[in-house]
């Protein structure tokens, strides 16, 4: 998958665990999807699982990785990868915005995506089997990419990824699980809070001031294939200015919060959330605690690369030092009064409340 900044990679076990711990969940909506890592991860488990993000991108992913089945794709996504690895360059809008004007990208793999990206525009493609090629192309864009991993801004010169040749891969759409299938949805947060439900929600929320649409607007653009005007040295999507969300600002982050837990209709709850984040661990525990027993885990991780080689602005030059080199993973689990919760082991790196 995508390299992402608040990746639940390494959290997914933990997850995992605590959820299976749980009687009677068989469904959980992912309210804030981002890569689908997490659903992706629970599909796998046998859950039946609904993927919301608002971005197209990530819409985009949890079709892929969430909605669609294998044995209705696997045959035409393999024959599409054959095909379009043969396609030669064809530079376009992609090439002039992030290879030339940025420097994103090699030109000769941006004319590819170019290429790729018009053929997969151009064919009457099935909605699932269009959003798994264009997982394909935006997962062989980023193994070429020359960023630190998010698309503030790119490396002053060449990352040696960046001149390995773009090949698609099929990804690893899974089969339809055990509980039933899976859905894709591209609700605004709180409207999904409204009309998504299932036996366990999944929270994961923006948590500073950092939007991930303009962390990874390349990939927004190269979705929706609108080719917006863009603005600055980022060459960012021009509406990253105006669609903004409450969560990404710290005095309307809590009020955000709040109004999302209170529509929620899940039974169970689970909330993962940073502590580097603008609530901190007993903001968010006295947000959740009218909704049933709390039980909070931290988990202590590596920070992204980005973080630990320090803050620069968008022309890379370097303006911030590095703080530290280490944060603190929550996982708030909402259990309904009355229920008593099993628990699950506590690792070794844990904090428990």
């Amino acid at each position: 998958m995508v390299k992402y900044i608040g990746s639940k990679r390494t959290l997914i076990p933990n997850i995992l665990e605590m959820i299976e711990s749980l009687d009677g969940v068989n469904s959980v909506v992912d309210y804030f999807s981002g890569t689908s890592r997490v659903g992706h991860a629970l599909k796998a488990q046998g859950y039946q699982v609904i993927a919301n993000d608002y971005a197209s991108y990530a819409h985009c992913l949890a079709r892929c990785y969430v909605q669609t089945d294998r044995a209705k794709v696997l045959k035409h996504t393999e024959m599409l990868v054959d095909e379009f690895n043969t396609l030669q360059g064809d530079p376009g809008y992609f090439t002039k915005t992030f290879c030339e004007d940025a420097w994103y990208f090699k030109p000769e793999n941006g004319a590819r995506v170019d290429a790729i990206r018009e053929s997969i525009e151009s064919k009457d493609l099935d909605p699932d089997l269009k959003a798994v090629m264009l997982v394909s192309l935006m997962e062989a864009a980023d193994r070429v990419d020359s960023t630190t991993g998010v698309q503030m801004a790119y490396l002053k010169s060449w990352a040696p990824r960046a001149h390995n040749p773009l090949t698609l891969r099929v990804p690893n759409v899974l089969d339809r699980p055990t509980a039933g299938k899976c859905k894709a949805t591209n609700l605004e947060a709180q409207d999904a809070a409204k009309k998504l439900t299932a036996d366990l929600a999944y929270i994961d929320p923006p948590y500073n001031q950092h939007s991930y649409l303009g962390n990874y607007h390349i990939w927004e653009s190269l979705v929706k294939w609108d080719k917006p005007e863009t603005y600055g040295i980022a060459n960012k999507r021009i509406d990253t200015r105006t669609r903004k969300s409450d969560f990404n600002s710290k005095p309307k982050s809590i009020i955000a919060m709040q109004n999302f837990i209170d529509k929620v209709r899940c039974p169970y709850k689970l909330v993962s959330f940073n502590n580097e984040g603008y609530l901190d661990k007993s903001t968010m525990e006295s947000i959740l605690a009218p909704h049933g027993t709390v039980h909070t885990i931290g988990h202590d991780y590596k920070r992204y690369v980005g973080a630990q080689i320090g803050i620069h602005n968008q022309s890379g030059t370097k303006v911030g030092k590095v703080t530290h080199l280490r944060n603190t993973e929550y996982l708030f689990l909402v259990t309904p009064h009355g229920v008593e919760w099993k628990g699950v082991g506590t690792p070794a790196a844990a904090v428990v409340a």
